[in-house]
């Protein structure tokens, strides 16, 4: 294979590769995954530790009995909706099949056809988007049922916790 097609292929396999591999990481946790610099081998954003810091900043908020009943609301339909799609995250479904196979047409194709594979990519990536995008949301709305100071304190209190992760 000449140098050319050698670097052409490997211009659409790293992208795609990473793509897909994003892709599959934002479908669900597991143990014993990918390990970084971080405290306790969490992973490249800290993991664990940051998801704990979180949760340690929230608690030390003195809320009111009725922000406490609507931050419960919110967490008991979120735990319904994760797990009415559990199922759903685990099998690889005929469409994710289907780009895969499509993304393999791409690679072994003798020309390189870069506005399908940019296609292909963004296609593959959109999920992981919307996905991103719902949690975003559902993370703003629980905060917007803080009072600004309550906010103030909330930020103050992860920094606090977080520089714990970084150490």
């Amino acid at each position: 294979m000449n140098m050319m097609k050698k670097m052409i292929l490997g211009a659409v396999v790293l992208p795609l590769s990473l793509a897909s591999a994003s892709a599959f990481a934002a479908g669900g946790h597991h143990e014993g995954g990918m390990k970084g610099g971080m405290k306790g081998g969490e992973g490249m954003h800290g993991g664990k530790c940051m998801m704990k810091a979180n949760k340690k900043a929230f608690k030390d908020l003195e809320l009111t009995d009725a922000q406490e009943d609507q931050l419960d609301e919110m967490r008991d339909a979120s735990k319904a909706e994760h797990k009415a799609r559990k199922g759903e995250k685990r099998q690889p479904t005929a469409e994710m099949k289907a780009d895969h196979e499509a993304m393999q047409n791409l690679i072994l194709a003798d020309n390189f056809d870069e506005s399908a594979v940019r296609d292909l990519a963004e296609k593959m990536s959109q999920k992981q988007i919307d996905h991103r995008v719902d949690m975003i949301k559902k993370r703003h709305d629980m905060m917007n049922i803080l009072t600004p100071e309550q906010k103030a304190e909330f930020k103050e209190n992860q920094d606090k916790y977080r520089a714990d992760c970084a150490k």
